[in-house]
């Protein structure tokens, strides 16, 4: 990375033996783009299955099995969204903003505003 002023964009994808990929670049390109539609497609299947959860846990009638699938497609969401996160968080830093400017700070009196006391 000499010379590259862009941070490392964290994909919404793993390679094919399960390490993470990474992008450089200034986040305009053709990868940036398909990395931003999958990360839209990825937070709203997480949507959709959080409403199919509540209907399912609703129902008294859920069996194991629907329950098991159920756990493990909220498990794979879970991953894909916190992978979301900490791409969008890693951005948000090298901009030189914090989760705290985002009100991620729960806690905190609100009002604070940028450069804010740190403890």
């Amino acid at each position: 990375m000499t010379g590259h002023h862009d941070p490392a964009r964290l994909l919404p994808w793993s390679s094919a033996d399960g390490n993470p990929c990474y992008l450089l670049g200034d986040g305009t390109g053709h990868v940036s783009r398909v990395a931003d539609d999958i990360e839209r497609l990825q937070l709203g299947m997480a949507d959709d299955l959080i409403g199919h959860a509540d209907e399912l846990l609703a129902c008294q009638g859920a069996g194991n099995r629907e329950l098991r699938f159920l756990a493990r497609g909220l498990t794979d969401s879970l991953r894909d969204v916190r992978r979301v996160a900490e791409s969008r968080g890693e951005r948000l830093r090298a901009v030189g903003r914090s989760p705290d400017d985002e009100g991620g700070n729960e806690g905190q009196d609100e009002g604070g505003g940028e450069g804010g006391e740190e403890a």
